[in-house]
């Protein structure tokens, strides 16, 4: 008795890649995971931003990771030291020591990069 098994490269690599498929929820399952990582490693309130997606790429399903918070660019890439003044008002108001104090303009003295997403990916792998 002999047994013959032929594979259609083409055929198969369709069905793994359809859309709810085997490749489809392992990709789903580790996008869903650094997309984890990168909530609980984000600042402040920023990781309730972070969401993610599969989506038809040029090569195949991709995972999407997005942060749409308004000041992720200045977290991911860092800031120079620069001057803060006030836009509305004629002075900043803030506390400082425990007291109110009230300046025409403050220097920021910039913040350091903060990738946290490229972090999440290095950890989830």
């Amino acid at each position: 008795m002999s047994v013959e098994v032929r594979l259609n490269q083409g055929r198969l690599t369709r069905f793994l890649r359809l859309r709810g498929g085997i490749v489809e929820r392992r990709l789903a399952r580790k996008t869903a995971r650094v997309a984890g990582i990168a909530r609980n490693e984000a600042p402040g309130r920023m990781g309730q931003f972070v969401d993610w997606h599969i989506e038809e790429g040029p090569d195949g399903l991709q995972g999407v990771i997005t942060c749409d918070h308004p000041a992720v660019r200045f977290v991911l890439d860092g800031t120079r030291p620069h001057i803060i003044r006030p836009r509305r008002a004629k002075a900043l108001r803030f506390e400082a020591g425990g007291q109110v104090v009230f300046a025409a303009y403050a220097r920021h003295p910039g913040t350091r990069p903060n990738n946290f997403m490229a972090r999440a990916l290095r950890i989830g792998r």
